[in-house]
């Protein structure tokens, strides 16, 4: 695995070991000093011609456990304003001595460009292609999903009999597709909930359940509901409800949170809009695994990072 790019070219087999070398990474939390110098001598550049706190700041955190050295890019101030492209950004990055890049872009597209088209010979892993993909989300969020339902037993485990619900903005979110393939190839059994004008074309081809209908998703007792943000900033002419109305067909009410089972796992991969797509209530309560998600997504990114540096023949 030099990159990762796609959570849907992941088997089985390679992403329940990316889960159990996270969970051998989150060993670090009860060690004096957390880190390891497994990465000692490789430079990971992490590449953001998008905005990014979370994704960003959580694999700095991850290489800098592991000892790697760490360039940061920013699209914001940086010669983009001057014309450089993708191609001359990479480039100019590997010719400082990046082993490893990490990429959030706007275009969907943009990270497979850069792993296949020959221009760089580092590593690339995808933090994110506009509306298409976020691999290592999905895989925090499967690793959350199996550390609460397994608890210690969790390393070797599949998601086999496990019904997530994945509600609100699909046709927008690189979350939502990457989930769906990533938990589905680990045998959850994936539904997807949004009103028709926010599911995107082509989504009768994905391994999914799709409803128009929260509430009978509720009261299917889902053993996890994922709810996203609302992504207003995507939306390009989309027909979406007024606040209101979504909110009394597609949030996570105090109502709705109160007609959950006890055991249901209440996901958000931020940021969250509370009052919209989630209240206060289920997002402060004990099934809350919304902190968790950031903590592990460190564990997560310790592991990608550490096989995509094993297999990318890096020194």
């Amino acid at each position: 695995m030099k990159h990762l790019i796609d959570s849907s070219e992941l088997t089985a087999q390679r992403a329940i070991s990316l889960l159990d070398t996270a969970e051998e990474f989150a060993q670090l939390q009860s060690r004096s000093v957390p880190k390891l110098p497994t990465l000692r001598g490789v430079t990971v550049a992490n590449v953001f011609f998008e905005d990014s706190t979370r994704t960003r700041l959580s694999f700095e955190s991850a290489a800098k456990k592991l000892s790697a050295d760490v360039i940061t890019f920013t699209g914001q101030g940086s010669s983009l304003s001057k014309g450089e492209s993708l191609k001359d950004t990479a480039q100019t990055l590997e010719a400082m001595g990046a082993d490893i890049m990490v990429v959030r872009h706007s275009s969907s597209g943009a990270a497979h460009t850069l792993a296949h088209s020959g221009w760089v010979g580092a590593s690339i892993i995808n933090a994110g292609d506009g509306t298409h993909q976020h691999p290592t989300q999905a895989l925090l969020d499967a690793y959350t999903i199996r550390h609460r339902l397994h608890s210690d037993q969790a390393t070797g485990q599949d998601l086999t009999g496990v019904r997530v619900a994945i509600v609100g903005d699909i046709a927008h979110s690189r979350v939502a597709r990457s989930n769906a393939w990533l938990l589905t190839t680990l045998g959850a059994s994936v539904t997807l909930v949004a009103p028709q004008t926010l599911l995107p074309r082509g989504v009768e081809s994905w391994p999914v359940t799709v409803t128009t209908s929260f509430d009978d998703v509720i009261d299917d007792a889902p053993d996890a509901v994922m709810m996203l943000r609302i992504q207003s900033e995507r939306m390009r002419g989309s027909h979406f409800p007024s606040p209101g109305e979504y909110v009394g067909h597609y949030g996570l009410t105090e109502a709705r949170f109160g007609r959950l089972p006890e055991t249901a796992l209440v996901m958000h991969p931020g940021p969250m809009n509370r009052g919209v797509e989630i209240s206060s209530l289920a997002a402060d309560s004990p099934q809350s695994t919304i902190l968790e998600q950031v903590s592990n997504g460190v564990w997560v990114r310790m592991a990608v990072l550490y096989q995509v540096h094993q297999s990318g023949g890096h020194q």
